[in-house]
């Protein structure tokens, strides 16, 4: 007795490919819980069904080498639960999820299954100042550059600024206070996101308190250091920065500037023309995930959750 192999069935022999992709692609946009009262499904059987369609996808795409890629971690849980991501920042879609934490053994994992042959043409790894990454992408592609993700370092920055308000408004009485109370998110902003509202209040915030005022400009001018084509330059503009910081009694900042010597080389990386990369699609693409867990109330199933995040970039079928 034969049994014959139909190429146009799904996994699920009660669906057809085609209907299959047409689930896939509902999902894209909305609910398992959606698309199974849309469709008149089962909840598990459309799950299934966009498994099918998101490795599918997969399959399409295959595994090309990188050459420039994006680590980050994301929290998948409570607690300090995070898995690690890689993208390809020239091709602009993640290549890999896994690892069991941030750790270096985790990281290992990358290289290990992508292989030597995949990986010796990276010439750029952009990451966050987490050491466990940079000491196993050096030690699997010793001649690859580190560049510091930008917004990471910037956040730091920001950091040091809420420091400085809530340190500001502890030392204040009276009238004082007012004018700081409730201003955090119009401090960290940058200015031009900032509605007219926002500016009025700022305006009267940083006239009214001189520290906050010199923070603010400090952490304006920042943004700066990442023009420069020529790291001598570059260096020039921080040592005038740190200068600056000279009888402020701003401790934070002078924490943070400490931070950026430790990792000038990772920072001072992207002077070199070929290291300018967009380095705002890691940071987009972490909200986007972002979206995904919320859209769907956490997800527990990591192997769905794996293809969700793998696909999210890639083009319908």
């Amino acid at each position: 007795m034969k049994r014959e192999g139909l190429t146009w069935l799904a996994d699920n022999p009660f669906y057809t490919k085609r209907f299959a992709w047409l689930v896939g692609r509902r999902c894209r946009s909305a609910t398992i819980k959606d698309v199974a009262r849309e469709l008149q499904l089962n909840w598990d059987t459309v799950k299934e069904l966009e498994k099918q369609y998101m490795r599918e996808q997969l399959r399409r795409v295959g595994t090309p080498a990188p050459r420039v890629i994006g680590i980050d971690e994301i929290s998948i849980g409570p607690g300090h639960t995070y898995r690690i991501v890689v993208s390809d920042l020239l091709r602009r879609r993640p290549i890999w999820f896994g690892g069991k934490d941030n750790s270096e053994e985790s990281m290992d994992l990358f290289y290990q299954e992508w292989g030597v042959k995949k990986t010796r043409g990276i010439y750029l790894a952009v990451m966050d100042m987490w050491k466990p990454f940079r000491t196993v992408t050096l030690k699997h592609v010793p001649s690859a550059s580190i560049l510091f993700d930008k917004f990471h370092v910037v956040s730091h920055l920001g950091a040091a600024l809420d420091t400085v308000r809530k340190s500001e408004y502890a030392r204040l009485t009276g009238p004082g206070r007012q004018f700081i109370k409730g201003q955090k998110y119009t401090l960290l902003s940058n200015h031009a996101n900032l509605t007219l509202t926002g500016r009025r209040s700022l305006a009267k915030l940083l006239q009214a308190n001189r520290r906050l005022n010199t923070a603010y400009l400090l952490k304006e001018s920042f943004g700066q250091l990442w023009s420069y084509e020529s790291e001598a330059w570059a260096r020039r503009f921080f040592e005038n920065w740190k200068q600056a910081l000279k009888w402020q009694r701003l401790k934070p900042y002078e924490k943070f500037a400490r931070m950026i010597e430790r990792h000038w080389d990772g920072i001072a990386a992207y002077c070199q023309p070929r290291n300018k990369v967009p380095l705002g699609f890691v940071e987009g693409f972490n909200n986007r995930i972002r979206v995904l867990q919320r859209r769907a109330y956490g997800l527990r199933d990591e192997e769905y959750l794996r293809l969700k995040i793998l696909t999210c970039m890639l083009p319908e079928i």
